[in-house]
């Protein structure tokens, strides 16, 4: 029995009392920045190659704390069909099921600078069996649950492509027996059209999209940037049957992952999906462990932890990337859309964008690739 399933069984059947929390590690960044977004080997500092990325998810997947691993379709392949490594493991294989043009990031690329649109890499076909027609018994080959992403602008041009393409996904996924959780992220480029409360925005967005979506359609689980206690607690009790998952976002300090974690799981949320936050850590291993005991609740301190982590880390004699010092501090990670600060990391200072660097309608096209490469960049770490 894989634990996803066991947790979301115990959630859904006791949503107010269940302690289960599910974890996830987000290994699809190749679907992002390609070679640029899967980090630096730190015994040699040079980029890891594709190669090296996946034995991280091996050893991830080895070491057995996190619910789910979330690939690309291509290192599904690899991993889930060709080395069978979830075969005798309590952890659930996923791969990213759709890309939209906001997460195609390569270096100099200027696609983040538009209104996301809807595009898929991978078919439901590919990641359940890795080839496009497959007999039904190949179905049970390759990783059975995806990522689907929306990036709403306020938009109808750029919105409404966007959800049909989503009611497409839903309906294949239901007729071809493929599980999916929800990623909504928060607007790209909405320009003029920029929402005045941005969590209300978010919020409702889910909320609506998924009313008329009968229970065989639901995704599992959501996925969204953490927007504080309050967000979170008025997602989650609005409807019992949606379970809040965030996303880690940008490096920033250990502390920075930790007390996101500890405190979206006390104010109602199920689930975390990290991906930069563990892939840059000093020792992967070693910092899953931590957000596990966060998790399940056996660390409940997150300064403490973060004590924790560098004690185990000087036990493996890893150099730290920060003093323990600098790494009890909160990170200024917010994020910023339009001419008004839409987004932060509760506790961290807020950080003004001035209209005139944002104003989308005086800027040159030049410019707008320029603003969006430095918000990436601040989304990226």
């Amino acid at each position: 029995m894989k634990t996803f399933d066991t947790k979301i069984a115990n959630i859904r059947a006791n949503p107010s009392s269940s302690k289960d929390f599910i974890l996830a590690d987000a290994k699809d960044a190749d679907m992002a920045g390609g070679i640029s977004s899967i980090g630096v080997d730190r015994t040699t500092e040079k980029p890891r190659t594709l190669a090296q990325y996946r034995d991280q998810m091996r050893l991830i997947v080895k070491q057995g704390l996190v619910d789910i691993m979330l690939m690309s379709c291509s290192s599904s392949e690899v991993l889930a069909i060709n080395e069978r490594i979830f075969e005798n493991s309590a952890i659930t294989p996923a791969a990213r099921a759709n890309d939209t043009t906001d997460i195609h990031l390569p270096k100099g690329g200027a696609y983040s600078a538009e209104p996301s649109r809807p595009f898929s890499s991978a078919t439901i076909d590919h990641i359940q069996s890795g080839k496009t027609d497959p007999a039904p018994h190949e179905r049970r080959l390759g990783a059975n649950l995806g990522l689907y992403s929306i990036t709403p602008n306020n938009n109808l041009e750029f919105d409404y492509p966007s959800l049909l393409a989503f009611k497409e996904f839903r309906t294949e996924a239901e007729r071809k027996g493929f599980r999916y959780f929800l990623e909504v992220f928060d607007p790209n480029a909405c320009g003029d059209n920029c929402p005045a409360d941005l969590v209300q925005y978010i919020n409702d967005m889910i909320t609506r999209i998924l009313a008329g979506v009968p229970s065989a359609g639901r995704p599992q689980f959501l996925k969204v940037a953490y927007h504080g206690p309050e967000a979170v607690e008025r997602l989650a009790s609005f409807d019992p049957t949606l379970i809040v998952g965030i996303l880690g976002g940008s490096s920033g300090t250990t502390f920075d992952a930790f007390h996101q974690l500890w405190e979206a799981r006390k104010h109602g949320a199920r689930a975390a999906l990290y991906g930069r936050m563990i892939n840059h850590s000093e020792d992967q291993p070693t910092f899953v462990q931590h957000l596990r005991w966060l998790g399940d609740g056996v660390l409940t301190d997150p300064a403490e932890a973060v004590k924790s982590y560098h004690g185990a880390l000087q036990k493996l004699q890893i150099p730290p990337i920060r003093s323990l010092a600098d790494d009890l501090q909160h990170t200024k990670r917010s994020a910023s859309y339009g001419n008004r600060v839409v987004a932060s990391v509760p506790g961290a200072p807020t950080e003004k964008v001035s209209t005139q660097d944002a104003d989308f309608t005086r800027m040159t096209s030049a410019q707008k690739v320029e603003w969006n490469r430095k918000r990436w960049a601040k989304i990226l770490g």
